[in-house]
């Protein structure tokens, strides 16, 4: 496997290092605002039906196996939030694709110095909703499948202590393919093209999808990772995938 899992981590960092620059800066708030509003709403959601869930365990368990909550809950909690994140993110990215597109290219041409023809402006981004949308919603129906089986295995007796590390796994290939998108969409390449990208550095994307994956599961954090990840796997791009 080509690539370095550190050094594709670091695109993360680096991505939300660039969002204050003053280029930047008037295509992070649309999106950061569309993320501020779903998250918020869905992680109220959400709280309530975990909560429900481990008070249906309380009363579920017998008192001989009490124990066994200081086992579950943990996982139930890691489970929960990993899901959580990468639902709320696909959402966000479902409603802000186009001005994460046009995001991905105007960091590209801070990148490199070079024009890219692309949506050039938030006119040109709601025009382009639609189009977005069902990108969004191809990348979903790749992802589903791999989500459901995961989801099976997280109910198999023994092999759902596995759970978090594979929700993880699955997490952090989709959120590299989800956000490499944005760039080489803007160069009109096909979703088959963007998924031969991603493993031709499958260790870098992998390092990168997985800092995202964690950093999406974290409340609050979650509001910033989008557009964060949007500049940060423009970046992979450009240093690595372009070539």
């Amino acid at each position: 496997m080509t690539g370095n899992i550190a050094h594709g981590a670091a695109y993360l960092n680096r991505g939300l290092r660039l969002l204050g620059h003053r280029s930047l800066l008037p295509f992070v708030i649309v999106p950061l605002l569309i993320n501020t509003l779903i998250f918020g709403s869905l992680l109220w959601v959400g709280y309530g039906y975990v909560a429900a869930l481990m008070a249906w365990m309380d009363a579920a368990l017998p008192e001989w196996l009490d124990f066994l909550q200081w086992i579950l809950w943990p996982l139930i909690l890691l489970s929960a939030c990993l899901v959580a994140g990468y639902l709320f993110t696909s959402v966000a990215l479902i409603i802000a694709s186009p001005f994460n597109g046009l995001l991905a290219e105007k960091a590209e041409e801070l990148i490199t110095g070079k024009p890219v023809a692309g949506l050039e402006s938030f006119g040109a981004a709601l025009m382009m909703v639609p189009r977005g949308i069902m990108r969004e919603l191809y990348k979903l129906l790749y992802y589903l499948p791999m989500a459901l089986l995961v989801l099976l295995l997280s109910v198999v007796p023994g092999v759902n202590a596995a759970a978090p590390v594979l929700w993880f796994l699955l997490g952090a290939w989709m959120m590299s393919i989800q956000f490499v998108d944005y760039p080489m969409d803007n160069h009109q390449y096909s979703f088959a093209e963007v998924k031969a990208a991603v493993r031709s550095r499958r260790l870098s994307s992998m390092g990168f999808g997985g800092v995202v994956a964690l950093c999406a599961s974290i409340p609050v954090v979650n509001f910033i990772v989008v557009p964060a990840a949007v500049v940060g796997a423009t970046l992979l791009w450009c240093e690595e995938l372009a070539e």
